[in-house]
């Protein structure tokens, strides 16, 4: 019964669930782990998201979709997706990684939200993994600015800023919206030197921070 609260967070169904039973183990919790799983689920990943990149951004030079890329699928980015859809409730780890933190740790939450990507692909095919993997990255891509280096908007803001000698911008977590599969998040971003404030919608607060940024940056 809770792999149905997850399921509906992922926004699919599986037809084997020991499929997502296995992605959800760490190694830590035996023999029979996510590592095989991860290992697929990130080639998964790598292909869902350069074909997004690619059919969305007609303009951008291989160098650049290439930043971009490793900018989506790197560990912080994966380990908020995984935050977003409170994937760390479910992890099945050992006792010293439950002790330690493990459910909160960025490299256990991405490898194991990998793994369910994998797991997807096995159970229902690439179509199914493309939709749930283009469907979470959503709103990063729409926060991406094409013509900046690669960097995340509050990434790109926080150097602007910095320039200027200006105080760091703060983000404050306006409500929270929907379902647990259907959440959406408001976030304010608040520039008090310049007097500027934005507002930024997503289906994770850190989605929702990125497209507060990205207006922000936009009104510099």
């Amino acid at each position: 019964m809770k792999l149905l609260q997850l399921t509906a967070a992922l926004g699919c169904e599986f037809a084997d669930i020991r499929l997502l039973e296995q992605a959800l183990c760490h190694r830590s919790s035996g023999v029979h782990n996510n590592e095989r799983l991860e290992f697929l689920g990130d080639a998964v990943l790598n292909c869902v998201v350069t074909q997004a990149l690619y059919e969305r951004f007609g303009t951008l030079k291989e160098g650049d979709l290439s930043r971009w890329r490793a900018s989506i699928v790197r560990q912080e980015t994966l380990a908020g997706l995984a935050n977003s859809i409170r994937l760390g409730d479910y992890l099945q780890l050992g006792d010293g990684e439950v002790k330690s933190g493990g459910r909160q740790r960025p490299s256990i939450l991405a490898d194991a939200l990998e793994a369910i990507f994998g797991a997807i692909f096995l159970d229902s095919g690439y179509g199914s993994a493309s939709s749930v993997i283009t469907r979470m990255i959503g709103p990063i891509l729409d926060s991406i600015v094409p013509n900046s280096s690669g960097k995340d908007a509050k990434t790109v803001l926080q150097e602007a800023l910095q320039a200027r000698g200006i105080a760091l911008p703060q983000y404050k977590l306006a409500a929270t919206r929907g379902a647990a599969h259907e959440q959406e998040f408001e976030v304010d971003c608040m520039i008090d030197a310049l007097n500027i404030r934005t507002k930024g919608l997503g289906r994770s607060r850190r989605s929702a921070e990125q497209v507060a940024a990205q207006l922000a940056v936009e009104r510099l």
